[in-house]
């Protein structure tokens, strides 16, 4: 019986949070064995059950062909249970059952990515988070439903590698021309965990020694010509293993580790235990092929999805409502990883840079939720920047109250109490807070209630007490889901400094009706409450939010010239770059004068060159246009804050004037001998070739192609081809057909090669149209879309004019071929209703007139969230 695929929407499908149950029955154990074929694939399972509580034995199936069933050794008619598109129901099941099933499958023919699907002629692989397992067989595909999992693999010999969870305990012919190997894993894991792959490979291997003294071998699976590109990846894995032991006294459990690089793939990657299959972007990295940035998320990456085996493995979610407490926590982590990596003051401009670019918007648009949600109809697309990044900012803010000992302490109770179990948001604060001794209970709120918060501050200096005063005040937009928000918990991390000499002083304080100042943290936890520091001889310049210890929007009283001051003075280097985010905001949005942002630049950035050049690239840093539209709710007109930002960027570039060359000529990243700093050298290299092409020297362009030309480093070959492209300087055509000589071969370079010009600031719907059609352009590899779709939306003047149309009929196709991806792309245009008139209306027509060409719960819902406005 062939099951339908993509059922319309319909508004009962919608899961909320309040209605959890628990499973009628466990699974003990299940055998799994998959036979893959030319045109078909035949699996069989054996599920052991064992009934929890009262109610009717469900198994989860899309797209299954059943050929058999049975229940304790007996065949059952097709009137002894119930089948439809999503599920097949036993009535009356006895406590103890055993069933096996036997369905056929079409991976070959599996575009959207989820379940077991073909990615390439050589390879099959799985992706089953959240729902993919139930793809592949019939099965009580939720988080909360543990088991152990044996699993045959067969097929072909054309394909060598045949890969499962857990460790390999048989291997052996399969009749003429095929072959199998057997795999068990004897940790419990829910089904989305599970992982196999089939395919032709070749292998990188090594091995690690942990804390325990457990010999694990490592292996990372890739096409041979990309192998030599995975030892970067190896290295970061036992880099990863070594920190989680010492950092959290976290060591790995299983004998293998394996990890498999392929570009069919919807997300970055997955930690499926022990067999973790990525997207090549995310595992291959070499200086020539990948810039510092990629190989700088391939390290995060490669850590996040190691990190998971104790934060999303070992322990894991009840339900998909509690994605935040896996997710949220494994991203604190990874930051917390790559901190020691880079300049950690970077780091954190990275991190709250994404926050702010992506995070924030969503917050406040019509795709806002909590972080963890209460409904969905389709948990795909709550895969967000709000669960992941606002998760991690949570999970940090408490790390920040409870200090690096505390903190240890509370996830030790954590391991402790839920090793093996399926857990909540509670239980994760409930354990931080046993472990550490402090109740944390109110940070739940965090997780409950969707909206950044507004931190509003005042300064009060009294010189004749020598007290300064800081009052807070904090409030939420109204949300028409949410009408009883409540305050939260905020640490504000702070300092005060000598508006003299720039010197940071002692604080001494007092709360008024409050708690006081640790640590130089104050946690204001109320709708409004002041604090008071005594000993203050002259009025101070004071920071707010160091570090960015909490995620709101900070609105205080500065003038220019104390954000300016910050600049130059504070020691805290993220928050020398939150000063001048701060200063240019208010002047391309608020058309304060740049001036005094200019001056600063030029009194603070030579002396820092020496000591961070990574940090000195980033002060440099202008927010983008699409951040800059994020912040206006109405009347946004993407040209007037083009044109702002364009003349801004000039002024500053004319203004250091020879300091651009003589900086450019004197940095020589081949003589620094960390890769952060050479990493760091590079970015700054960068900016001050871009800034002269900005001062008309045409000088610059001869300059940007000899870099191109001599260097054999992707991050400074893409910088200088980007000073020649979107300038369009004379050597531009040559260079970009040169690059494409180089690199075609080469998926993740040809990528840039598509973003470089479809990030160009004067890109026309002509440019759009000559690369999605370029014989190169693969609407079934997601990395090839976002390459052409995340450089056309760099840019908002082209994404409003003829990008639109672009989004939208992407969505509509991919609806049917890969709902996933399409519904995140349609989400380019989710700050529509922001947009000045006519092109609001216009855009909001376009909009409607998806609506009934789509049925794909992904987009229909993502669709409709976007139109409820």
């Amino acid at each position: 019986m062939n099951i339908a695929a993509n059922p319309v929407v319909e508004a009962d499908q919608t899961v909320y949070l309040k209605d959890y149950q628990k499973p009628s029955f466990l699974v003990e154990s299940i055998d799994l064995d998959i036979q893959v074929y030319d045109d078909y694939t035949h699996v069989l399972s054996k599920l052991v059950m064992q009934r929890q509580t009262a109610g009717d034995l469900v198994l989860l199936g899309r797209d299954l062909e059943l050929k058999s069933i049975s229940l304790n050794g007996k065949p059952l008619s097709e009137s002894e249970y119930k089948l439809d598109s999503e599920q097949l129901v036993i009535a009356n099941a006895p406590e103890h059952a055993v069933i096996e099933t036997q369905v056929i499958i079409h991976p070959e023919s599996n575009t959207q990515l989820e379940g077991l699907y073909q990615a390439g002629g050589d390879l099959f692989v799985t992706q089953n988070e959240p729902e993919g397992f139930r793809k592949i067989t019939f099965y009580p595909d939720r988080p909360d439903v543990l088991s152990v999992f044996t699993t045959r693999v067969e097929a072909d010999k054309k394909f060598p590698v045949l890969l499962a969870n857990g460790n390999l305990i048989e291997a052996g012919e399969a009749g003429s021309d095929r072959h199998y190997t057997i795999w068990q894993d004897p940790t419990k894991k829910p089904s989305y965990l599970f992982a196999c792959v089939i395919g032709d490979l070749a292998v990188m291997k090594d091995h690690y020694v942990t804390s325990e003294g457990r010999n694990v071998a490592l292996e990372i699976y890739a096409e041979e010509k990309d192998i030599p590109k995975c030892r970067i990846a190896m290295e970061a894995l036992k880099h990863s293993m070594q920190w989680d032991e010492e950092h959290y006294g976290r060591a790995y459990d299983l004998d293998n580790y394996m990890i498999v690089a392929t570009s069919a793939f919807n997300m970055g990657a997955m930690e499926n235990k022990g067999l973790n299959i990525f997207n090549t972007s995310c595992v291959l990295a070499d200086e020539e092929f990948t810039t510092d940035a990629a190989i700088m998320r391939v390290q995060s990456v490669i850590a996040h999805e190691y990190f998971h085996n104790w934060t999303g493995n070992r322990i894991t979610c009840r339900d998909w409502f509690q994605l935040c407490l896996k997710e949220g926590l494994t991203v604190f982590r990874d930051q917390s990883f790559s901190e020691d990596l880079q300049s950690a003051a970077v780091q954190r401009i990275d991190d709250v840079a994404v926050l702010k670019g992506h995070q924030f918007p969503e917050d406040s648009g019509p795709l806002s939720h909590p972080p963890r949600p209460d409904h969905f109809v389709e948990i795909n697309n709550f895969y967000t920047a709000t669960v992941y990044e606002k998760g991690a900012e949570i999970n940090r803010m408490m790390s920040t109250l409870l200090g690096r000992e505390k903190f240890r302490a509370g996830t030790d109770e954590y391991f402790k109490r839920h090793d093996g179990q399926a857990v909540t948001v509670e239980d994760w604060v409930a354990a931080l807070t046993a472990g550490s001794g402090i109740d944390l209970s109110a940070f739940l709120t965090w997780y409950n209630q969707p909206g950044t918060p507004k931190l509003e501050a005042q300064g009060e200096y009294d010189a004749a007490a020598k007290t300064y005063r800081l009052s807070f005040k904090q409030s939420l937009k109204t949300h028409p889901k949410y009408p009883n928000l409540k305050a939260v918990p905020i640490p504000v991390a702070l300092a005060l400094f000598n508006a003299e000499t720039g010197e940071q002083l002692t604080l001494n304080s007092s709360v008024l009706f409050e708690n006081g100042v640790k640590d130089g943290v104050y946690l204001f936890d109320q709708d409004q409450a002041s604090i008071e520091f005594s000993g203050v001889e002259a009025k101070p310049v004071v920071s707010l939010l160091r570090n960015f210890s909490a995620p709101v929007n900070l609105d205080f009283n500065y003038s220019d010239e104390e954000l300016a001051f910050l600049m130059q003075y504070e020691t805290n280097g993220f928050n020398q770059w939150q000063a001048a985010q701060t200063l240019l905001e208010r002047i391309l949005l608020n058309d304060h004068a740049s001036e005094i942002y200019v001056q600063a630049m030029q009194n603070t950035v030579p002396d820092l060159i020496n000591k961070d050049p990574l940090l000195v690239s980033r002060l440099f840093d202008v927010p983008t246009e699409g951040y800059l539209g994020s912040r206006i709710d109405e009347n946004y007109n993407p040209v007037l804050i083009q044109e702002k930002r364009n003349a801004l960027l000039s002024q500053l570039a004319l203004a250091f004037g020879g300091f651009c060359k003589e900086t450019y000529l004197a940095l020589d990243p081949d003589s620094q001998k960390e890769f952060s700093q050479a990493m760091g050298v590079r970015a700054l290299k960068n900016i001050m070739l871009t800034m002269l092409a900005r001062q008309g020297d045409t000088e610059a362009f001869d300059l940007a192609h000899q870099q191109y030309q001599s260097t054999g480093n992707m991050s400074e070959r893409l910088g200088a081809l980007r000073v020649l492209v979107w300038n369009d300087a004379p050597q531009a055509k040559a260079t970009l057909e040169d690059f494409y000589a180089r690199f075609k071969d080469e998926a993740l370079s040809l990528d840039q090669w598509f973003m470089v010009q479809a990030a160009h600031p004067n890109a026309t719907a002509e440019t759009l149209a000559y690369l999605t059609s370029h014989s190169d352009y693969d609407l079934a590899v997601p990395n090839r879309i976002r390459s052409v779709s995340g450089g056309l939306n760099a840019n908002p003047v082209n994404t409003w004019s003829f990008g639109v149309q672009h989004f939208i009929q992407l969505a509509k196709y991919l609806d049917e071929k890969n709902p996933i991806v399409g519904s995140r792309l349609l989400q380019a245009l989710s700050r529509w209703y922001t947009l000045a008139e006519p092109q609001r209306s216009t855009v909001k027509t376009e909009l409607e007139a998806l609506k009934p060409q789509v049925k794909s719960k992904n987009v229909v819902e993502t669709l409709n969230s976007m139109l409820n406005v």
